[in-house]
């Protein structure tokens, strides 16, 4: 069974080289491997969370025992946290190619949406299974590299900005996050989780503090939290629908889990444990004020996700069971959610040619299917009973309530405000986009509206001809594109949205199969909370991941 623990990480690298060898001409072959490797990587992680459930497995790549070799560790947390993020994934592929963004868009060159999205996968299982701070740090480079293609795909202006801020934003994280892997070996002589684990009792208070703040920082800056979290919501709404979602849902909780690793494995004892329910407060109340005041739909989506980040981090300042449980079953759940909502956020300006809530109206009656994708993981993440997000609040709130500090009961009643603004939050983009009268503004169907990048070629073209370019436009003054031609998804290229009306079946499959997924955490409460408990267990006592890593 151990065996099987590098194949997350191996099979989409290997896919990736016989992706890159398909090229665009191979696209059906290309297509093929991505939802096949995929499709295998889901049933080894469901193998290997199950196989954890009796106890951590790792593997010593090479036969190298530690420190010199690179260890791969699969125990209750990685497992689940592998099995959550590729079955959302899997669905964000099939969306992505029911949308034609991988496929269809003659401006993307060799097709690069399948190669840096498997990479992006495999850096993800490294992160998950890394045991040792190294290579955490190259599965961060991984998703680094892979990241910054997929969030630039096309070259247009607005992406290469938001590109260029999540890239320096990710620089930074990384040399710090290089001083201190340099700090920890040269204090104890090695990097790998498990000895560290029985190390760093041997350090003074300032060393290990010292690395623990240094660290800490690293991993808030990839989860979003407050204050480092300023540049999500101008890097990710610029991004396509599905990449959009899965950077969303997936690459924040990277930062959340590597904190529950390190907190409960190296760090125990919670000395920055004040720090964090400041930190997860702040995080909560300003993110969802950020919210409230927003427009645009995908930008109030990453508001949103910066606030509730915070219940995340809510959990693991309290550093209890109780408060480690409720962290990972929200992680589950708000991976699934968020990557559903930035779907069907894809979804909403497909058919009305924009994510601009001042101009979307009537949706509840045009688009009914829609309207059924938005509402369900809308009341999951408002936190309405007995939704998974309701679960995963409450648990968190009673571990705050047991715990019985002045402070975990702030963050009870921050927890409570937050989650009541969301539901407004909420409430506002449902009468906005789907309750009201169809606004005159709103774009017909088959609308090709026009970006900042074709109003730049606008312009190129009347200095050409030394006189103004004259814009088609519908009855509504909205510019449209002469020859709209064949009705697709939103561009890959970012240079114009064609509405629809009925989005391919392929995507509205995707989007429900991640609200099911949502949904199934309902049906599944009673399982997955004795599932998340037992997980919290084995990280609090450290013993079973440190005796199975150093076992001879």
């Amino acid at each position: 069974m151990n065996a099987l623990v590098p194949l997350p990480v191996l099979l989409p690298l290997f896919a990736t080289g016989l992706s890159l060898a398909a090229g665009i001409r191979l696209k059906r072959f290309q297509r093929f491997i991505s939802v096949a490797v995929l499709t295998a990587v889901v049933v080894i992680s469901v193998v290997l969370m199950i196989a954890a459930d009796d106890g951590p497995l790792s593997v010593h790549l090479g036969d190298f025992a530690p420190p010199l070799g690179i260890t791969l560790v699969a125990d209750r947390l990685s497992g689940l946290m592998l099995t959550v993020s590729s079955l959302v994934t899997l669905c964000v592929l099939v969306y992505s190619l029911g949308q034609g963004m991988a496929d269809k868009d003659d401006e993307t060159p060799l097709a690069v949406f399948h190669p840096a999205y498997l990479i992006l996968v495999a850096g993800i299982a490294c992160t998950f299974l890394a045991g040792d701070l190294m290579n955490l740090f190259v599965g961060f480079e991984i998703m680094l590299v892979s990241s910054f293609v997929l969030l630039t795909l096309g070259g247009t202006g607005p992406r290469i900005r938001a590109g260029s801020t999540y890239v320096i934003i990710s620089l930074l994280s990384s040399m710090i996050f290089l001083v201190a892997i340099a700090i920890t070996y040269a204090a104890t002589g090695t990097v790998n989780f498990a000895q560290l684990a029985e190390r760093f009792d041997d350090l003074s208070l300032g060393v290990t503090t010292l690395i623990q703040a240094m660290l800490l920082t690293v991993f808030g800056i990839k989860a979003a939290v407050f204050p480092v979290a300023a540049w999500l919501p101008d890097s990710y709404p610029t991004a396509p629908a599905p990449v959009t979602a899965v950077f969303a849902g997936l690459l924040t909780k990277v930062g959340v889990y590597c904190m529950l690793r390190t907190e409960t494995l190296l760090f125990p004892g919670n000395r920055l444990g004040n720090l964090l329910l400041v930190v997860a407060l702040a995080s909560m109340i300003i993110g969802i004020l950020g919210a409230v005041a927003q427009t645009d739909l995908k930008r109030l989506l990453s508001f949103t996700l910066i606030s509730h980040i915070g219940y995340m981090v809510f959990g693991i300042g309290l550093a209890d069971r109780e408060g480690i449980a409720g962290a990972i079953v929200y992680v589950v759940h708000h991976i699934t959610v968020q990557t559903t909502l930035f779907l069907v956020a894809g979804l909403i300006e497909r058919r009305g040619g924009t994510t601009e809530l001042t101009r979307l109206g009537g949706m509840a009656r045009s688009a009914p299917l829609l309207s059924l994708l938005f509402f369900v993981p809308a009341m999951n993440i408002a936190g309405i009973p007995p939704f998974s997000g309701f679960i995963g609040k409450l648990a968190l709130m009673r571990a705050g309530v047991d715990y019985g500090s002045v402070l975990a009961w702030v963050l009870v009643g921050g927890s409570t405000l937050t989650s009541l603004l969301t539901l407004y939050v909420i409430v506002k983009v449902w009468n906005l986009a789907f309750w009201r009268s169809e606004p005159p503004g709103q774009a017909a169907e088959g609308t090709v509206m026009e970006s900042q990048e074709d109003d730049a070629d606008d312009a190129d073209d009347e200095a050409d001809v030394g006189g103004p370019a004259v814009t088609p436009q519908d009855d509504h003054g909205i510019p449209v594109r002469p020859g709209g031609g064949q009705v697709v998804a939103t561009s890959i290229t970012g240079k114009a949205v064609t509405t629809t009306k009925r989005p391919p079946r392929t995507m509205l499959a995707a989007t429900a199969a991640t609200v099911v997924l949502g949904l199934s955490y309902t049906v599944l409460a009673g399982p997955l909370a004795a599932y998340t408990d037992r997980s919290a267990q084995e990280l609090l006592t450290r013993t079973p991941y440190i005796e199975e890593v150093l076992r001879p």
